[in-house]
């Protein structure tokens, strides 16, 4: 299980959030969801050691984080990638091979034959010579999973992977996390569309500044902890639609 301790975060002498503790399970799918500006994404930065924090730990199995970054596969959001970079699909998913080969070795045929196995499991081995700016939105995220794919990580981190993508990327990239959930990875994905959580979240953390509740979803999912992250109105309209339904 990955464990986060007292985290704190601030930008400047901006609090994000303080003392922020929580429990991640292995073997479920668990979505972040919270406001914009809720600090989600800087939650993950921090975990991952990928920005600084004032204070806390994050480890997994005892184990800090800085000792197991070949076991982690993170997908940063689609406006964080620099889409103009000349590398191929088919490159792009090959990086997956480098933190098993260490520095100084080179990708042989077995990983490249691993990396156009990946391709074919998201769909995408047609697309394997394009350059990575050529493609939709949709299509670039399959990459990134096939990917994580053969990187083999233990942890799988998907900062909203699922906007602006078309609904058959949507669900090859769940049918994928949902394989990983059963191999009993550690999966956390931020998100953004709230009519979906219950479909596809088995845990959920909710956040505004630091956590307004978490667990299994079907508990911290109501109108109480969403009036609280967002507000009352939204809150209304979300489960006066799931009542009417």
């Amino acid at each position: 299980m990955l464990k986060v301790r007292n985290l704190s975060v601030s930008y400047g002498e901006t609090p994000v959030f303080s003392d922020l503790s929580i429990q991640i399970d292995s073997g479920k799918i668990t979505g972040i969801i919270g406001p914009n500006g809720a600090g989600k994404s800087t939650f993950i930065k921090a975990v991952l050691g990928l920005i600084k924090s004032q204070s806390g730990t994050s480890d997994y199995d005892g184990k800090p984080i800085k000792a197991i970054q070949k076991k982690i596969a993170y997908v940063e959001q689609r406006k964080d990638i620099d889409l103009t970079f000349p590398i191929s699909v088919f490159d792009v998913v090959l990086t997956g091979s480098y933190a098993q080969l260490g520095l100084f070795n080179m990708p042989g045929k077995k990983e490249k034959a691993a990396a156009m196995d990946s391709l074919n499991q998201v769909k995408m081995q047609a697309f394997a010579s394009r350059q990575i700016g050529n493609l939709s939105g949709g299509q670039l995220q399959r990459v990134f999973v096939a990917r994580a794919i053969l990187q083999q990580a233990d942890i799988v981190i998907l900062d909203e992977p699922f906007v602006g993508i078309d609904l058959q990327s949507e669900n090859a990239i769940m049918a994928i996390l949902k394989q990983w959930r059963n191999e009993n990875k550690t999966i956390l994905v931020v998100h953004h569309d709230l009519n979906k959580v219950h479909n596809y979240f088995d845990d959920l953390i909710i956040m505004n500044h630091g956590i307004v509740a978490s667990g299994p979803t079907e508990m911290v999912y109501n109108p109480e902890n969403i009036s609280k992250a967002f507000s009352a109105d939204l809150s209304s309209v979300l489960f006066s639609q799931k009542e009417g339904q």
